[in-house]
């Protein structure tokens, strides 16, 4: 037995121990839930449900380097400077593994065969969700070569996964989403393997049968045996003007349900050997229910095809006020997009043209006539000097008026020569909405990324990152592609709405929003493919509501494909929304404003690839 002292002093020592642990205790922060922490730090009696919001001035950031977006597009150029290489290729954004994240598509040219030295493919980034993209391309099955152009995607045979059809310079492709990350070249089965010089593409259902159609637009025909030479100086070859070459038609293809499409162009009235179509717009002009098509055509006059509900399509480009410039001369149409810029109703519609004819920006009056406002709107001077490709409306700062985006570069490396002001790399532009069908340009206060000057071609617009406001994808021609991301337009409020049809083709192509606030503020939209050019961008619709207002409701309203109205009311701004057909609001998730700054992950560079 130890002695009578020692028990005592480790009684003391034990004591003081105990002391010491429960003081060291009382003075550590508790942990508390964060709502606890919330009220704790706010002088208000009760914590606010609203979430962080950014504040401060809106640009655009470059983040592609970070995201791991390494790809870069080869149009095959070595000298003999053929006609496909100048008009670059497109890209997309996409949900193709159905996770609510959008991914992203760039399509590619290659090496012509007298000069082949590598291998390019398009490439498919997998959206990571944290800022990060990987790329999936050949372990997706889409590592094929091809002359690629443009791209359109959709369910077109309702199964519930996105496919993929990619334009070339000889047969088209598509591939069929199996799920589970993998594709198939089903383009032979399907029989949609124009040879043709394919550029736009567009998914639509244009006789509501449930199913979706495809429209290939073509450009000229061309081949590397019937290449003419042109040239600036008198000395030395330059890339042609399509003037050079006879025009190719567009092919309409339709859905059979089965897998395969039958050639429904002749019959449809699409036929149109001289045309050169560089774009293609869905639209519904007249607000019957049926899906018209608009068509940009370079140096040839412009379609506007009126669906005449039995199947066939009659031209009212010249009627309606749109075939030609207000001069009575028919443009070198390039992109293109319709849209409702001044809360109409009406879907207008804006096209990119050469450098000195100005963009267009047909206004749509609602009795089948436009007009073109691009002089008195502000764009028509601000564009003048450019060669606009892809163009598109989209709510860059989400205040529910629809701005205008601008893709620039000119399709001639060596303009300089002869035409010292105009330049091959050319600044985008971005024309914001004052309202009243007014357009101010505010490309140079959207920061130094975005005014670069880029030898632009295709773009996409989509919210990468599910903060809700809208970022760019943007393709060079022989270059590296570029993606924006919007900072700080969520700031205001919005409503991102995704459809899903169930009589109407599952996508809801064709389907029409409105978003109409309790102060009887009215947006409307239209969910749609195509536009732009050879691009696409992301199916869901993203309303702007402005300024945040404590207590706001809207009601949304949706015509479906068929003629299927849904009325839902209640809705709180700030949420991403899944409508089904017939059954409202499937799922609802709220927009998380401010996310983590991306991180890149190293990944091995796969696009192009030495033979």
């Amino acid at each position: 037995m130890p002695p009578r002292w020692v028990t005592s002093g480790l009684l003391i020592v034990l004591a003081f121990l105990f002391l010491s642990c429960k003081e060291s205790t009382s003075n550590s922060p508790a942990v508390v839930p964060s709502s606890d922490v919330a009220a704790a730090a706010s002088p208000s009696p009760t914590p606010s449900p609203t979430p962080p919001r950014p504040s401060g001035t809106i640009e655009f950031s470059d983040v592609t380097t970070q995201a791991g977006i390494r790809f870069k597009h080869n149009s095959g150029a070595f000298g003999k400077k053929y006609l496909p290489e100048t008009i670059g290729a497109g890209c997309a954004f996409l949900d193709y593994d159905n996770d609510g994240w959008q991914d992203i598509l760039l399509v590619n040219s290659m090496d012509w065969p007298e000069n082949k030295k590598r291998k390019s493919f398009l490439a498919l980034y997998r959206n990571n969700k944290d800022g990060t993209f990987t790329d999936v391309t050949h372990q997706s099955g889409l590592g094929i070569e091809m002359y690629g152009i443009g791209v359109a995607v959709a369910d077109y045979d309702n199964d519930g996964n996105t496919d993929i059809y990619i334009t070339c310079v000889g047969p088209n492709h598509l591939f069929r989403n199996l799920g589970g990350g993998r594709f198939a070249n089903v383009t032979a089965k399907a029989g949609v393997g124009d040879p043709g010089f394919s550029t736009s593409a567009a998914w639509f259902d244009y006789d509501n049968d449930g199913r979706l159609d495809l429209f290939v637009g073509n450009y000229v025909e061309w081949s590397v045996e019937t290449d003419q030479f042109c040239t600036l100086d008198g000395k030395n070859k330059s890339y042609c003007t399509p003037q050079s070459y006879k025009g190719q038609s567009a092919v309409l293809y339709r859905n059979r349900g089965n897998g395969t499409f039958e050639n429904a162009t002749q019959r449809a009235g699409l036929s149109d050997p001289a045309g050169k179509t560089l774009g293609v717009a869905l639209l519904d002009f007249d607000t019957d229910g049926w899906l018209d098509l608009f068509v940009a055509n370079d140096t040839e006059p412009n379609k506007l095809y009126r669906n005449n509900h039995n199947g066939t399509f009659t031209d009212s480009a010249v009627i309606a006020g749109v075939a030609f410039s207000e001069a009575g001369t028919a443009r070198a149409g390039m992109g293109v997009d319709a849209a409702d810029y001044d809360g109409s109703g009406q879907q207008s519609v804006v096209i990119g043209n050469f450098t000195n004819e100005s963009m267009a920006l047909y206004h749509n009056d609602g009795s089948g006539l436009f007009t073109d406002e691009a002089p008195t709107s502000g764009i028509g001077k601000m564009s003048a000097q450019s060669l606009t490709f892809a163009c598109f409306f989209f709510d860059y700062d989400l205040d529910g008026l629809l701005d205008i985006f601008a893709a620039n570069g000119h399709v001639s490396d060596d303009i300089s020569v002869v035409q010292p002001k105009v330049k091959y790399a050319q600044p985008p532009h971005l024309f914001h909405n004052k309202g009243r069908k007014k357009f101010e340009e505010v490309t140079g206060k959207l920061g130094r990324a975005f005014n670069r000057a880029i030898v632009g071609r295709g773009a996409a617009y989509g919210d990468v990152d599910n903060d809700g406001d809208l970022d760019l994808l943007i393709t060079t021609n022989n270059g590296p592609a570029r993606l924006l991301r919007n900072e700080n337009a969520n700031q205001n409020d919005l409503l991102r709405v995704r459809t899903v049809g169930a009589k109407a083709n599952r996508d809801g192509i064709g389907a029409k929003i409105s978003v109409k606030t309790a102060k009887g503020r009215n947006m409307f939209g239209m969910i749609r493919t195509g536009s732009s050019y050879c691009s696409q961008s992301e199916l869901p619709l993203t309303f702007g509501l402005g300024k945040p207002e404590e207590g706001t409701t809207l009601t949304l309203e949706i015509i479906w494909p068929g003629g299927q109205k849904d009325t839902i009311g209640n809705i709180k701004p700030n949420l991403f929304v899944t409508v089904q057909e017939g059954k409202g609001v499937t799922a609802s998730e709220p927009i998380v404003f401010v996310r983590a700054s991306p991180q890149p992950s190293p990944q091995p560079q796969q696009t192009p690839t030495p033979k």
